[in-house]
């Protein structure tokens, strides 16, 4: 199968799996509130947050191990790739074993800390029905799924994915109208989410001829412990937001939190979808040296980004308001409505794509150890930021941690790849911002001008599509001014199909 066949495959069944993850996530967390309120979904919320720790401890150690394949793929060498995997696993079943340490410790503590009116018993229960699923990833799931993206088949794990969650939403629907407790929908979960690292390990059994019990006597995973930084920074700028809150606010407000975190994760996730299979494309062309295919490839991909993104959040950014106050409408125990941080939260998870191509990048070129340093400031940017404004401005305290990071961030990355990897000219990113900031101000335009007429779901649709089509009409225009080329391009693609 050619590049560009897989690339849409993988694309478009990434794409399919976000757009399910969003659908089916507007729906569980809507019964949590309506069934057991907001302080259950506020402790479901920060429990896997705390879990999500564990992953401090895979060190980088998976991009890294992905990166370490692109070259054995393509040279079709399957000793390196089995050693490679090989020495990946024994990590990552160690990492399974601290899990389970770690889980003991959560449960010890963790209600301890927690404000909340919760037992001992029905806390340390929950942490332990939500774990299974975490602990079967460690052990048997991320090295096939490392593997199956390396070699451009992603597209194998985001089906498995995309059917899984489907019948979880199912499974835990029915189980909540029961009257099920919510201990029992959350191992319902787990237990269906198994099955993913189970049939992955199949599908690599079937397709690639690991040796599995290969020798080696030099790691194979070169600069093993060089994505320490990159992986910290990544799990700190995603996490840092719920651990803080659940310390210094309590429940109710990760509640509100996980809300509006719900719309704009499921919105950066679906823009990130669209990129899954760059990296492993770009690999690919570093590895065979084709630099001119790169900064084609490269360049369309860096206005692309950077179009989806302001788009994209742009509309989300008129629209996430009206939404909340529906999907909140009945949810009384604490105020959803929180204009300030809507508009932060927004702005600082669209930073977090318009860095993208640069990170791509760099992750594709395996840069690991050069950049520790960006990843490492960013990082405590966010901490240091979040930790002191959350006392002083709540919500939006830990929303501008975020967003000063991901300013940093992105900066500092496109100066990187232009210097090291791709010798891209910085007049070509200084013009891209200047395109997203006009495109922007029509946006604000757009706020202004229109208005939702009632506060219904039907009033909300129509709504989101008389925004959507005017600010497509708004982002055509200006980028059709500073970028025709491209604009060409896609119309010619659609006008040929």
């Amino acid at each position: 199968m050619g590049r560009k066949k897989l690339l849409a495959l993988n694309t478009s069944s990434s794409l399919i799996f976000q757009v399910t993850t969003i659908i089916c996530g507007f729906i569980l967390p809507r019964l949590i509130l309506e069934s057991y309120g907001s302080e259950v979904n506020g402790l479901v919320n920060s429990i896997m947050q705390f879990l999500a720790i564990i992953s401090f401890l895979e060190l980088g150690v998976g991009a890294v191990i992905q990166s370490s394949l692109y070259k054995p793929l393509a040279d079709k060498d399957y000793d390196q790739i089995s050693r490679v995997v090989a020495s990946g696993q024994k990590f990552f079943s160690r990492l399974a074993m601290i899990l389970l340490f770690y889980v003991l410790i959560l449960i010890c503590v963790y209600p301890l800390i927690v404000k909340a009116n919760f037992g001992f018993l029905y806390t340390a229960t929950m942490i332990l029905v939500i774990s299974i699923s975490s602990f079967a990833q460690y052990y048997f799931g991320v090295v096939n799924s490392l593997l199956i993206t390396a070699n451009q088949r992603g597209y194998f794990s985001y089906n498995i994915q995309t059917i899984t969650l489907i019948l979880n939403t199912i499974a835990c629907f029915i189980l909540i109208k029961l009257g099920a407790s919510i201990h029992i929908v959350k191992l319902t979960t787990s237990l269906i989410y198994l099955a993913r690292p189970l049939i992955l390990s199949f599908y690599v059994k079937r397709n690639y001829k690991i040796n599995w019990d290969v020798k080696y006597d030099k790691e194979p995973i070169k600069q093993k412990w060089n994505g320490i930084a990159q992986h910290v920074s990544a799990v700190v700028l995603d996490g840092t937001d719920n651990i803080v809150l659940t310390i210094f606010m309590g429940l109710e407000i990760v509640s509100v939190y996980s809300v509006y975190n719900m719309v704009v994760m499921g919105v950066k996730k679906l823009l990130m979808s669209m990129t899954n299979g760059i990296q492993s494309l770009m690999g690919e062309l570093l590895a065979k040296r084709e630099f001119d295919k790169l900064r084609l490839f490269f360049g369309w991909v860096e206005w692309s980004i950077h179009t989806g993104t302001t788009f994209i959040f742009g509309v989300t950014s008129i629209l996430i308001i009206p939404f909340v106050q529906i999907y909140t409408s009945g949810i009384n125990d604490t105020n959803y409505v929180q204009p300030l941080f809507s508009i932060l939260i927004v702005v600082a998870n669209a930073g977090h794509c318009l860095r993208l191509p640069y990170n791509i990048l760099i992750l594709a070129g395996g840069h690991y150890k050069q950049t520790q340093k960006n990843y490492i400031i960013a990082a405590t940017i966010n901490i240091v930021i979040s930790i002191l404004f959350v006392n002083i401005f709540g919500l939006s305290g830990v929303a501008i941690g975020t967003l000063l990071a991901m300013f940093y961030q992105t900066i500092w990355m496109e100066i990187y790849d232009s210097k090291n990897l791709i010798h891209w000219p910085i007049k070509y990113f200084i013009k891209q911002l200047l395109v997203d900031f006009i495109t922007i101000l029509f946006f604000a335009i757009i706020a202004r001008l229109l208005s939702i007429d009632e506060i219904t779901w039907v009033s909300w649709l129509i709504y989101s599509i008389k925004v959507s089509i005017i600010s497509l009409f708004f982002v055509g225009i200006v980028n059709t001014i500073f970028y025709k080329r491209y604009i060409m391009l896609i119309l010619e693609k659609i006008f040929k199909r």
